[in-house]
């Protein structure tokens, strides 16, 4: 029995992710673990809405819940892939660590980008055309064949600026990403992270990185959320 690339998408819909992507980081990694999943799995549109003034209860509830769900699926996903003989790392909460600038070594949107399942917006959050900035991500890196997405080459935001006016933290350049770009060149992530632990610990009592404005209000996510059109 060979993997079928086809099989392990449904099995991960099936447990229940959104959009799954295929993507070559060749480029990205040193060793031979040169392929990843990206899974996603889209917010509630009730919870995202409610989050127009600010993170709510629910926002809280559903980010943690989905992170559980998340790992969950990067488990399964590479638990299938070993079953075939192969190496999968499946980078789950406890996996990925931030440094002091609050990076990972290999983030899961990059991970996504290169699988062609959405880019980089203004807000230097990863977009879909499906569910627009409404989505938590996760991701698995393997030495197992796929089949690659084309990776994004460039924004949809078109000139679009909903999130940098937005940003209660001021912290969104207005840039638009272009692959390669940094991600400083995008937004100035100490003034977001401080506003948004802000803004919980104001209203939730949480000591968390958490806000939310600039999903609520990208253009796609409402369309998802809302209806409509662009």
């Amino acid at each position: 029995m060979q993997l079928n690339s086809k099989e392990l998408k449904q099995i991960l819909h099936d447990n229940g992710a959104s959009i799954v992507g295929y993507a070559d980081l060749a480029k990205y990694v040193d060793d031979d673990l040169r392929s990843g999943v990206s899974v996603v799995i889209n917010l509630p549109r009730e919870v995202v809405r409610s989050i127009a003034n600010g993170p709510t209860r629910e926002y809280f509830d559903a980010y943690h819940e989905l992170n559980n769900k998340l790992d969950r699926l990067a488990v399964i996903g590479a638990d299938y892939l070993k079953s075939f003989g192969y190496r999968a790392i499946p980078q789950t909460t406890d996996f990925v660590k931030e440094d002091e600038t609050y990076t990972t070594k290999l983030p899961h949107k990059t991970v996504a980008v290169q699988s062609g399942i959405g880019w980089i917006g203004k807000s230097a959050l990863f977009i879909t055309k499906q569910y627009g900035a409404a989505v938590r991500l996760s991701s698995i890196i393997t030495d197992a064949p796929l089949d690659y997405g084309n990776a994004a080459t460039k924004s949809k935001c078109r000139n679009c600026s909903s999130c940098v006016e937005a940003c209660p933290a001021k912290a969104l350049t207005g840039r638009k990403w272009v692959p390669g770009m940094q991600r400083e060149e995008l937004f100035d992530a100490v003034a977001c992270r401080t506003k948004a632990r802000e803004a919980a610990r104001d209203l939730l009592g949480e000591e968390i990185t958490l806000c939310g404005k600039c999903i609520e209000v990208c253009p796609y996510t409402r369309r998802f959320t809302i209806g409509g059109k662009l």
